[in-house]
């Protein structure tokens, strides 16, 4: 296990070393509450408002309401609103937000001032930039007329790169490929008709990490330009997006950056690219000189030209209250605690529930996982289903998959420990075998 603490080794504490024979015997609740008393993490609990006897581990689609939220929200309705009116795009700062929450987010995601924008939603900031790198490439190297992503990609990616080549009805394709391929780097899909290549981080059902630098020298390598999808990444782990050389990438703000349902996503461009771009969805915001109202559209330059329309202002600064949280933590002990968090759940799942036909589907490698835990069970709904009825909250993915994503912010050892044990018993005695558990609403 990682040492969270600088003094004391949770693997030595839980028991030895991590293997899941030596810590079978010594694993306990008491142990786990030592660990979570050591945690220099520990004051962020603090910082969210999390349901009295909840656990929530679903932190990986929609993070907890940090405190402030409410206020913030408040605030910007009955102050700015209320009382600024229309002023408050200038007095407020309003017409500023999409730069200022950008720069907070680069420094989350190794982007570097200027280079990100808050905005719209992730599907519409990946069309936008994907539809920029394809012109990019019909400048550079106009052959190439294939889009290479993931099998397992979040389903709206693909939708949308789909969508894009339809459109653009030029011989465009989209290519999907194993997870597999990727990892070793394309041996057998990059070629030379491949222009971009569109990657998730983090694997959404599986919670598999890909290694950003080898990767995107291997798409560069074969001639294609990079996008990077960080919606289960940013927030959760170091990421450098200019030092491992990644030309674009999207993300969200409501998974581990607590910014609120459907709060705004984000877009980060390298500078070598932003006045490249061409704007598919060229709005007034993404103007050079937007309030002379010309009819003719002029981009304004560096990255401000990948705006689109006016922004939802209330769900913006909303999201501020997040990612000011965010940029309090030390992101390098944010991973150490979640990996740690991650070898502590895999080691009870694999001795606490041996008798059971669960598979782990999460990488053990830590350079190849991401800050949630996934197992597969044919009974992964109802059992799903059960848990949350007990006020331990994760979530269900096809097929099988029982998600169970790790915010070190606000979670602990404990509740690694009392999760764990709820599992048990809901196996132990079919629990999960009701017809109540097993009917499925319109989100699962």
């Amino acid at each position: 296990m990682t040492d969270l603490t600088g003094t004391t080794d949770p693997a030595t504490e839980l028991g030895g070393d991590s293997t899941a024979d030596n810590t079978a015997a010594a694993i306990d609740r008491a142990a786990c509450e030592r660990l979570d008393a050591a945690d220099p993490l520990r004051a962020f609990h603090d910082d969210f408002i999390v349901p009295a006897d909840t656990i929530y581990l679903d932190g990986n689609s929609l993070g907890a309401r940090p405190k402030g939220a409410a206020e913030r929200a408040r605030e910007v309705i009955e102050d700015e609103w209320g009382e600024g009116l229309i002023r408050s795009w200038n007095t407020a700062g309003w017409f500023e937000l999409p730069g200022m929450l950008g720069d907070k987010v680069s420094g989350l995601i190794g982007g570097g001032a200027g280079s990100t924008v808050v905005t719209d939603t992730t599907s519409i900031n990946l069309f936008k930039a994907a539809s920029a790198a394809l012109r990019i490439q019909a400048e550079d190297a106009p052959d190439r007329r294939v889009i290479l992503t993931q099998r397992e990609n979040f389903p709206s990616d693909i939708y949308m790169l789909q969508g894009l080549a339809e459109q653009l009805d030029d011989g465009f394709e989209v290519r999907l490929v194993d997870d597999a391929e990727v990892t070793a780097g394309f041996p057998t899909s990059m070629t030379d008709e491949v222009a971009l290549v569109v990657l998730t981080h983090v694997n959404y059902r599986t919670g598999r990490l890909f290694d950003m630098r080898s990767t995107t020298q291997a798409i560069h390598d074969g001639g294609a330009l990079a996008i990077w999808d960080l919606c289960h990444s940013a927030g959760a782990l170091p990421i450098d997006l200019a030092g491992h050389g990644a030309d674009m990438a999207v993300g969200c703000t409501y998974k581990f950056l607590n910014g609120g349902p459907g709060s705004p996503a984000f877009v980060w461009v390298s500078e070598a690219l932003q006045n490249r771009f061409a704007q598919p969805l060229s709005g007034w915001w993404s103007h050079a000189k937007p309030f002379e109202m010309s009819p003719d559209y002029a981009p304004a330059d560096g990255i401000r030209r990948f705006l689109t329309g006016t922004q939802g202002i209330v769900s913006m600064s909303v999201a501020e209250v997040g990612l000011d949280v965010a940029a309090r933590a030390d992101l390098g002990a944010v991973r150490e605690k979640s990996l740690a968090l991650s070898d502590l759940f895999i080691d009870l799942v694999e001795t606490r529930l041996a008798h059971h036909p669960v598979e782990i589907v999460t990488p053990r490698e830590h350079a190849h996982r991401g800050s949630q835990v996934s197992i597969a069970h044919e009974e992964g709904f109802a059992i799903m289903s059960a848990l949350i009825d007990r006020g331990i909250i994760g979530d269900y993915r096809e097929p099988s998959i029982l998600r169970f994503g790790l915010t070190p912010l606000y979670l602990g050892f404990a509740d690694v420990w009392d999760t764990v044990e709820a599992l048990r018993d809901i196996l132990d005695n079919r629990l999960w075998d009701t017809p109540e558990y097993k009917v499925r609403g319109a989100v699962t």
